[in-house]
This record gives structure tokens, C-alpha cells and sequence, in this order.
């Protein structure tokens, strides 16, 4: 297994960041995780695009796209995978103990994992805890993911696969790495960014292919909306069957299962729609 840092091409057992980076010590960091299908990236242009605007939310120097796609063309060849979890990780680099970043500079980091296709249906709980739709975070994919990490532990203890949290406002926000869809007297609703979530990639083909509304929606709108599905990178369009302990269609409903048609289809026509 090869990864990219420092410039080029290292063998994982060899590649070393430093114990100061900032992306390791307070989390300062961001990063893009891009499927490729048989070696090519998919939506590539639109990742990048969005690791910017999480690198300037942050103050991190833009990072050198094409030095990105470069480096991702290469560890894509050096490990040939079906399906793969391509990772681009950007950090503060080489810091003081503590929130001030140095002067060494950002450290880009891409590696690949093998993934596997996700079922079709899936269960989701819903968390106490909210997201802040007016922090400094909001809307950037940042490497600060502890609050994530806490909240999939419990979903997973539920035997779900997801965790949707409101935000302040009692508003439907988001997953832990996924936006969430509901399907209400036949038409598709998502919350809007101003919620707090991600704009996610996947979530915005999703909303383009699709026609859904970007709506402000309760939380409790899981406990009557018709379907519910997630979008991300690796999920695609995958429907939910479970919802707390609220029972839905044992498979894609109706709405779904056309969302993840068209998904499906129009990602196989363009890699970087």
C-alpha cells in the first residue's frame, strides 16, 4: 500500500507525520473522502472545490489542486482497488503545543481503502446531542470529528448504521457522515445548508437529479415522513428502513428507489458531474 505525502509516493509502513502536526493536536485540519470506481475518482472537480472553501473557512492556505489531483491519480494507480475510499487530509502541519498554528506549513495526505458496495436499506438512530448551525465549523468538512465518533458508537449500539442529530433550533440537520432525505406526500425534502449540515456532494447531485426541496424541517418529521433515505459519498442514495424504533418499508420505497435509479444512472454517464 502507497500514500502520498511529502510531495510523492511513500509506502504506508514508511510514512510518517509528525507528533506536532496540528491536524493531531487540536484537530486542525480538513480533508475529502472521494469513491473511485476501477481506479477513477468520481466528482473529483467538486471535492476540491469544496476542500477550498473548507480551507479558507479554517484560514488554511488554499491547497495546490493540482499538486491534490496529481497526488490522487498516483496513489490510485499504485493501489488498484474495485472500489475504493480515496482520502485527502490537509492540515495546519508542524505546530507549538497548543491553537497557534507554525510557520512549516500545510500537510496533504492521500491514502486508499477498499470499500465494499452498502446495502441498499439501512437503520438510523437519533442522538441528544445538536449540531450548532452558527458555530465556527458549521458547513466545513473538517478533522475535527470527535463528536461523530461518540455519536456512531451509539448508533451502532442500537444496531444502526447511522446517527441523525438535530441543531439548536430543533431542526432535522444531519448524520454523522451523511445528509438525510425525507419523502413527504410523494416529493423529497432535504434541510437546507443554513441548518447546519454539510453540503454534501452526493446530497447536492442528489438535489439536482432529483428535484428534492431544500426545506427547514422539524426533527419530528422522521416519525411521519413516508421514506427516509441518506446520501454520501459511499452510501450513493441508500433508503432507510428503520428510524429509532419506527418501522418502515422493508425495502426502498417507491420515491427511494427512483432516487437511487436516477443517482445510479447519471453517475455511471459522467465521473465528474
Amino acid at each position: 500500500m502507497k500514500i502520498w505525502l511529502d510531495g510523492g509516493l511513500q509506502d504506508l509502513d514508511a510514512a510518517r507525520v509528525s507528533v506536532f502536526d496540528h491536524g493531531l493536536t487540536v484537530g486542525d485540519g480538513i480533508f475529502e473522502t472521494v469513491k473511485s470506481v476501477d481506479g477513477r475518482p468520481f466528482a473529483l472537480t467538486r471535492h476540491l472545490d469544496r476542500l477550498t472553501r473548507s480551507a479558507r473557512g479554517l484560514g488554511l492556505p488554499d491547497p495546490d489542486l493540482d499538486e491534490v489531483r496529481r497526488a490522487c491519480a498516483a496513489v490510485l494507480e499504485a493501489n488498484p482497488v474495485p472500489l475504493g475510499r480515496l482520502r485527502i487530509t490537509y492540515t495546519g502541519g508542524v505546530s507549538p503545543l497548543g491553537s497557534d498554528r507554525g510557520e512549516h506549513g500545510p500537510t496533504l495526505v492521500v491514502a486508499l481503502g477498499e470499500a465494499a458496495r452498502r446495502p441498499d436499506t439501512t437503520a438510523v438512530v437519533t442522538v441528544p446531542w445538536t449540531r450548532n448551525e452558527r458555530g465556527a465549523l458549521a458547513g466545513l468538512k473538517t478533522t475535527s470529528y470527535a463528536e461523530n465518533v461518540v455519536a456512531l458508537a451509539r448508533a451502532h449500539q442500537q444496531g444502526a448504521s447511522e446517527a441523525l442529530f438535530g441543531n439548536t433550533v430543533g431542526q432535522l440537520c444531519e448524520g454523522t457522515g451523511s445528509n438525510v432525505f425525507v419523502v413527504l406526500d410523494g416529493e423529497i425534502h432535504t434541510p437546507p445548508v443554513a441548518s447546519g449540515c454539510l453540503a454534501g456532494i452526493t446530497r447536492a447531485l442528489t438535489v439536482e437529479w432529483t428535484g428534492a426541496h431544500e426545506t427547514d424541517l422539524p426533527l419530528d418529521v422522521l416519525e411521519r415522513a413516508d421514506e427516509v433515505f441518506l446520501t454520501s459519498t459511499l452510501r450513493d442514495v441508500q433508503a432507510v428502513h428503520r428510524v429509532d424504533g419506527r418501522e418502515l418499508a422493508g425495502g426502498p420505497g417507491p420515491v427511494t428507489a427512483k432516487a437511487m435509479r436516477i443517482f445510479d444512472e447519471r453517475a455511471a454517464d459522467d465521473l465528474d458531474p
